[in-house]
């Protein structure tokens, strides 16, 4: 298993009329999760996409368990727990600054060839990087 943790503070235009932060904004903050975790193993989403590879998400799960609100400091703790192959699970757990779980989520990617536009298999890069932290 590797985890990563990134932290975010909350934008006023990220919370709703009730003072929430809007539900589909965590979408994005599991994204800049999951894009600085893999830069923290050596791994950019551009360069991926510079050699030819696309990563969209297919799955998207996420369960509330607590509110965050403007100004607070979030902590977005993303993990790997398994090798990918075709597809990549990213799990996920938020915080805030008192250390509770304000909710736990998981996103799949898949690996898609640029130019077939079809699934392929994990690039090398990300395998070698991941076997080093997962074994």
């Amino acid at each position: 298993m590797y985890s990563f943790k990134t932290k975010i503070r909350v934008r006023y235009g990220e919370t709703d009329q009730m003072g929430f932060v809007y539900y589909g904004v965590y979408a994005q903050y599991y994204e800049v999760g999951r894009v600085e975790l893999l830069r923290s193993l050596g791994i950019s989403y551009k360069e991926l996409e510079e050699k030819g590879i696309s990563l969209p998400v297919v799955n998207f799960e996420i369960n509330y368990k607590k509110a965050a609100f403007y100004d607070d400091e979030l902590t977005i703790k993303t993990t790997i727990k398994e090798l990918p192959f075709a597809r990549i699970n990213f799990y996920y757990e938020t915080f805030n600054t008192e250390n509770q779980l304000l909710n736990t989520g998981k996103v799949v990617l898949v690996f898609i060839d640029k130019k077939s536009k079809k699934p392929c298999f994990t690039p090398e890069i990300i395998m070698n990087k991941l076997k080093e932290k997962l074994s």
